[in-house]
């Protein structure tokens, strides 16, 4: 699994979990719309976590610099 997510890509993700998160915590989405960020913020912080992304490899997307050795 080669990591394909830049760093700012990486804290991005993380920013948007954290903000569906207080928003679920201070009662500002529920129901439907709260289970789907909910599952979407989920993932963010897992592909931020490992660097990582499916839909990019899938569409050959690349956000990480190359390296150069």
């Amino acid at each position: 699994m080669k990591k394909n997510l830049g760093s700012l890509e990486r804290v991005l993700r993380f920013v948007i979990a954290a903000a569906v998160a207080a928003l679920y915590l201070t009662n500002q989405i529920s129901g439907l719309t709260a289970i789907i960020l909910g599952i979407v913020a989920t993932a963010f912080i897992v592909t931020s976590m490992v660097g990582f992304c499916p839909i990019y490899a899938s569409c050959k997307f690349l956000l990480r610099k190359a390296d150069t050795k």
